[in-house]
């Protein structure tokens, strides 16, 4: 009995010797571009802009081997979106944040891990009052939307991998509560990111 007894309990302290090994978690930060396409509205607003650079932080939780929760934080440092309204031009120098939740499905191929990922988001965009802002009438939105994204993570080590991935950012294109902007369309933002990740 005593040794039936001490099998069971070296086989559980293995078990969670092993599952204490295992990296369920990881977090990442990654460089990230922005840029938002072309629209023209039936309201005659039309809106492109410039492309914009920040800086994305990732977190991800392993739920099983293949699959994960991810929670995002983004913010840009600044783009410029231009509005043109019949006879007038507008430009609102912008800051924008991204917060996101995904569920994320991974594949394994040797050292590298595609992944595809969906869930919802929220982004507020900042307008920045500077000479590039020429309406002063802008001001804060948040807009709430969906982020999706493809990519590949590349192992370096079991702690380390390089992550590059292409993300979407669907929401309705701002108008900083400036009703003369409307264009009652859909944005959707091009989000490229290349970083590293660590897993613990």
């Amino acid at each position: 009995m005593k040794k039936i007894a001490l099998i069971a309990f070296l086989l559980a302290v293995t078990v969670a010797a092993g599952r204490a090994q295992e990296s369920r978690q990881d977090v990442s930060i990654s460089g990230v571009g922005q840029v938002e396409p072309f629209i023209a509205a039936s309201t005659d607003v039309q809106v492109h802009s410039n492309t914009g650079y920040g800086v994305l932080a990732s977190y991800r939780f392993m739920l099983t081997p293949s699959s994960a929760i991810e929670g995002n934080y983004s913010t840009t440092y600044e783009n410029k979106i231009h509005y043109y309204v019949n006879p007038n031009n507008y430009e609102v120098q912008t800051r924008t944040q991204e917060a996101s939740v995904a569920y994320v499905r991974s594949f394994t191929f040797k050292k590298y891990n595609p992944f595809v990922e969906a869930g919802p988001a929220a982004l507020i965009f900042l307008p920045i009052v500077n000479s590039g802002t020429t309406s002063l009438d802008v001001k804060q939105q948040m807009s709430l939307g969906a982020m999706y994204g493809a990519g590949v993570a590349y192992e370096l080590s079991p702690s380390f991998d390089i992550r590059a991935e292409f993300r979407g950012l669907v929401t309705k294109v701002p108008t900083f509560e400036d009703t003369q902007l409307t264009t009652n369309k859909w944005y959707n933002i091009y989000n490229p990111a290349i970083g590293v990740a660590y897993h613990f």
